[in-house]
């Protein structure tokens, strides 16, 4: 094996750097793999620029990136269910105790939770990473290493649009065509959902939603009123939608999300904005619009992998930009300047096919 392991880590706000660090070793319930293909969040990009997100802040460096996908090459003793040379996709989220979240099957949410590249967890945008066996994923044959890396986004949408109960027929709205809000997008028409609207600032985003099967977009504006906009959606859809994805975590568009929702109805808030925002609650509570949180996601890898390798869903348009690894810092002020839909780092230097 190589020794070279090129990490992309964050010091502090605005100080990203590219360094070596130790190829790790693995325990006995763990596999080292080598990198291929780990997608940049919005998250990543939050800390660069801003050192914290929440309650959570970089005080010592750290490795960056949680969408991944990678090979295995070295297998801890007591892993039976992977081998060298598996392919896999990594859920960065491992419990660390069998408390009661645990036992429920609620696992992101226990307090203790590691999960990758948010502090003081290093992440695994690097060429070479340790995790626990048990939270990686063999991909079949069919799907590819960037797929795989992004099960991470599109396992975001599968945990929403269970929250909201999406099923056959049902109507939706999705706030934001950012690549959450497509991927809630692909994953609501595969449960079924039969019309689906998607609003954005961006025509070029909307473009692609369009592509991806949105069967209306709605160009929204800084400034526009949130009951006006639910009065558009009403419009296109002929009726409220039963369900809206809130993606953004702008206040204006949550409130948009409430005002557009028709009664009985489900709000599923997945972006995160400021920690309080006004919101017409008591339009909600008379109504009976119900609102409902996401934490990013749980026991949702099995059914991406179907998703991707059935063909159900097509995650391979929203990867608009590659760069090698030894680019990362061009690749995030990519994704910062919000060029395309999603970036991908391919961290293998002899093998940077998709």
């Amino acid at each position: 094996m190589e020794k070279d392991n090129l990490a992309v880590v964050l010091h502090a706000q605005g100080d990203l750097r590219l360094e070596q660090r130790p190829i790790p070793e693995p325990g006995p319930n763990d596999v080292l793999l080598q990198m291929h293909s780990v997608g940049i969040c919005g998250s990543d990009v939050h800390y660069w620029q801003y050192g914290k997100i929440g309650d959570f802040t970089v005080k010592k460096p750290m490795v960056l990136g949680h969408e991944a996908a990678g090979r295995v090459v070295k297998v801890g003793s007591a892993v039976v269910h992977l081998q060298v040379g598996d392919r896999v996709a990594v859920e960065p989220g491992v419990p660390r105790e069998m408390d009661e979240f645990f036992k429920s099957g609620r696992y992101n949410l226990s307090p203790t939770i590691f999960f990758c590249a948010t502090p003081p967890d290093d992440g695994n945008l690097c060429r070479y990473y340790k995790h626990s066996a048990s939270f990686c994923y063999k991909l079949p044959d069919n799907v590819t290493f960037e797929e795989g890396a992004l099960i991470e986004p599109l396992s975001v949408a599968i945990h929403a649009c269970r929250r909201a109960s999406i099923s056959l027929g049902t109507t939706v709205l999705i706030c934001g065509s950012g690549p959450i809000g497509m991927v809630c997008l692909l994953v609501a028409k595969a449960m079924g959902a039969s019309q689906a609207v998607i609003t954005d600032l961006s025509p070029e985003r909307l473009a692609m939603a369009k592509e991806l099967g949105a069967d209306f977009v709605l160009t929204v504006n800084r400034g526009d009123r949130a009951q006006d906009l639910a009065q558009r959606v009403e419009g296109l859809l002929g009726a409220q939608p039963q369900v809206t994805i809130e993606c953004t975590g702008v206040e204006s568009s949550i409130q948009t999300a409430i005002y557009a929702t028709r009664s009985g109805g489900v709000v599923v808030l997945v972006g995160l904005g400021s920690d309080t925002v006004t919101v017409p609650l008591i339009n909600a509570a008379v109504r009976e619009v119900d609102i409902r949180g996401v934490f990013r996601y749980c026991n949702t890898w099995p059914m991406a992998i179907a998703m991707l390798a059935s063909g159900k869903v097509n995650v391979k348009p929203l990867v608009t930009h590659r760069f090698p690894l030894e680019q990362a810092v061009q690749a995030f002020e990519t994704t910062r300047q919000g060029q395309g839909v999603k970036v991908m780092l391919k961290c293998d230097q002899n093998d940077q096919d998709p």
